[in-house]
């Protein structure tokens, strides 16, 4: 019976993004703005379990800087930040390399060309604000690459969002040996770009970061890509402006210098981040559990979901 259902919604969602994909487009651009901020608002209040996970992130990151009421208003906006994205990628078709410069500004791009597009260059990116978008206006800014997918667990919609996805030039490929497709990539000239403020089972190449002084288990891809061709290493994420439209900021390359561990890289592309997150702390993925691991002997207060695990021990230990 639980399979049929799965089936049955697995369907129903597919139905539903095929009518998005054809109506989101046809919307003018405030009126999918505007739609947005109301869907964000209703999952704040729908998803319950999303809400307490943003609330908890906020009261251990933040301390008492916030009030409950305004930790309440951040989530909401988190909320609202993330079904933006969303929409706007639905919507992205109306954007092309002739008008992406009328919805997206740009700041410290002299940084991307520095080292691209002639030269192979990684981006680390972040789930701030509309990071679909900086996907995308790099792909008409030239910077095209090849990107690892992100799977859903309904494979029906995995075609739809690609096709979203690779519309600025990109090519997306399965996340199953998707680093070594990446590595040669890099070493033949080519680019990328990474999502690196997710949380990674402690297994699976990870490294240990301070995150707002927690500590936090991220990917070492992008360390290991570095060491292994040297390409150069730039930060970039988006923001929001006032108006629905969005600023992409590219931050200084990381200066890994010889000897510096993949933990050591990961942090450095962290701390160049923190302080953007720290002045606006609504466009960042508050939602998500970005603190699945604790230290047993923890002299912090940790989210609720955190918990203590031997393999996340053994990293801290390194």
């Amino acid at each position: 019976m639980r399979s049929l259902w799965k089936k049955i919604r697995h369907r129903l969602e597919w139905i539903g993004l095929i009518a998005a994909v054809k109506l989101i487009p046809l919307l003018p651009r405030q009126v999918c703005y505007r739609l947005a901020l109301i869907l964000g608002e209703l999952m704040s209040i729908l998803d319950r379990r999303g809400r307490e996970v943003a609330l908890s992130n906020l009261e251990v990151a933040f301390g008492d800087r916030f009030t409950p009421d305004e930790r309440e208003q951040i989530a909401r906006e988190s909320f609202q930040q993330f079904a933006r994205t969303m929409l706007d990628l639905l919507w992205s078709p109306r954007l092309t390399a002739e008008n992406f410069r009328e919805y997206i500004e740009l700041e410290n791009f002299e940084e991307a060309q520095r080292h691209g597009p002639e030269r192979s260059i990684l981006i680390a990116c972040y789930h701030y604000s509309n990071f679909e978008w900086l996907s995308l206006a790099c792909g008409y800014l030239g910077l095209t690459g090849t990107i690892i997918m992100q799977q859903f667990k309904n494979s029906l919609l995995d075609s739809f969002f690609k096709k979203l996805r690779e519309q600025s030039g990109h090519q997306l490929v399965p996340r199953e040996g998707g680093i070594m497709r990446l590595y040669k990539v890099l070493r033949r000239g080519g680019r990328t770009a990474l999502l690196v403020d997710l949380t990674v089972p402690p297994s699976q190449g990870a490294v240990v970061i301070e995150c707002f002084g927690l500590k936090t288990c991220v990917t070492s891809a992008h360390a290991w890509l570095h060491e292994h061709t040297g390409v150069a290493v730039v930060p970039a994420h988006c923001e929001p402006l006032a108006d629905g439209r969005y600023r992409i900021v590219f931050h200084r390359k990381i200066d890994v210098v010889e000897g510096m561990t993949h933990q050591q890289v990961a942090q450095a592309c962290w701390n160049s981040f923190e302080p953007y997150v720290r002045k606006n702390p609504a466009p960042w993925l508050w939602m998500y559990k970005h603190w699945r691991y604790k230290p047993a002997d923890a002299q912090r207060p940790y989210p609720f979901y955190a918990n203590v695990a031997p393999q996340f021990e053994k990293l801290l230990k390194r």
